[in-house]
């Protein structure tokens, strides 16, 4: 159990916690620190062109990005790419990479917001605003870790390289469409989405390196290996 704990703490409760404080330190460059500085002073002039260009069209695709990273559609989707993964692979690897990689973006970025508190751009808001913090962007940083995630398990079954590329190419076109999608609809600055993708891509990582790698025995012994690859099981012990 202790051999458990330790895994745990070096590859997910730490490396968790130092993002968080990462995206604490950028909330405050961002806000206070570089708040006059450039790009962040052209900041407000990018939202102001994305609301002056909205269009009856645009929005409603808009509407369908932003809708794809809504928490409940998140979650629902979560359990039920998580679901398929258990029964298709008969194992909780992948199910639980995925879980875990969203999960962790939402408390960091949970509580970040607790710690940075920053306006929403000053435009027309197209949505209701959460009781959050502008910084991060929460749809951004959820679709980032479900939908790269679901893109690294795919790419990871892929036998051949050009389906590998199209898993990629469509699945990280999602986070990349909601994060414009968010700033058209005028809920998030620019550096909001851009630090929400360090956040929902590091916690890709950081579960990935923990739950993914296969050469992790989080407390059990490995087996060894024979000559043609395949496990070996230890001996029984003898009776006398």
């Amino acid at each position: 159990m202790s051999d458990v704990v330790v895994q745990v703490a070096k590859r997910v409760v730490l490396p968790v916690a130092l993002l968080f404080s990462v995206m604490v330190a950028l909330g405050v460059l961002v806000t206070r620190v570089l708040a006059r500085s450039w790009p962040f002073t052209v900041e407000d002039t990018v939202n102001r062109e994305l609301a002056a260009d909205r269009t009856p069209g645009w929005n409603d695709v808009s509407l369908v990005f932003s809708t794809l990273a809504s928490t409940q559609l998140i979650v629902v989707v979560t359990v039920l790419v998580a679901l398929v993964l258990r029964l298709v692979l008969h194992r909780w690897r992948e199910p639980l990479f995925l879980c875990a990689a969203v999960s962790a973006q939402a408390l960091v970025f949970l509580f970040t917001t607790m710690v940075i508190d920053r306006h929403r751009p000053a435009v027309e808001h197209m949505d209701a605003s959460p009781p959050t913090s502008s910084f991060p962007s929460g749809h951004t940083s959820a679709a980032t870790a479900l939908y790269v995630g679901i893109a690294v398990l795919l790419a990871l079954r892929a036998k051949r390289t050009p389906a590998k590329i199209t898993w990629w190419a469509l699945l990280v076109l999602v986070p990349v469409g909601v994060a414009v999608t968010r700033m058209y609809r005028g809920m998030h600055h620019p550096s909001d989405v851009v630090a929400s993708f360090l956040n929902g891509g590091a916690c890709v990582a950081i579960m990935a390196r923990a739950v993914l790698d296969h050469t992790l025995t989080w407390g059990r012994a490995k087996l060894p290996v024979d000559s043609s690859g395949d496990d070996v099981a230890p001996a029984p012990a003898s009776a006398g």
